[in-house]
């Protein structure tokens, strides 16, 4: 069996949040927050990381409104993963992401973590959430 790893990504106009799985995609790791610049470094550096660590699945966190329709900030997430999916032939997807930034800020809270530091903290921890409960919902892209 083949292994790679899975990259989760909170995508946001000022910074996005990186995690990746291990090898065998059962456990995601909070990694980097990422600085946007313009869209087209954004989609380089993307694509770069992409090949460096051997990712085949990005999971997108897609920001949905509360009653679960879709809301300006969906369709440009759904933008950038195409663009990144057509530069980089990698296969994306997406995993709600309600609530995620509520359950970074809580796990961080719990952890005794000062506001200024989980300011840091919360969009790479958003992205494990993120990636983590798209492994656990799909056991079945586990080594692919």
């Amino acid at each position: 069996m083949q292994y790679s790893r899975k990259m989760g990504l909170d995508y946001g106009k000022a910074r996005i949040g990186v995690a990746f799985s291990d090898l065998s995609s059962t456990i995601a790791s909070a990694d980097h927050i990422y600085k946007t610049q313009t869209e087209e470094k954004d989609l380089a550096y993307f694509s770069n990381l992409i090949k460096e660590k051997t990712v085949n699945l990005v999971v997108f966190g897609l920001p949905l409104n509360a009653d679960g329709t879709e809301s300006e900030m969906t369709k440009v997430v759904r933008e950038f993963a195409e663009k990144l999916r057509v530069s980089t032939g990698v296969e994306v997807a997406f995993q709600d992401e309600r609530y995620t930034s509520f359950e970074a800020e809580e796990l961080l809270k719990e952890a005794k973590i000062k506001w200024e530091k989980r300011k840091e903290l919360l969009d790479k921890v958003s992205a494990q959430i993120i990636l983590q409960n798209y492994l656990d919902e799909n056991p079945n892209k586990k080594g692919e």
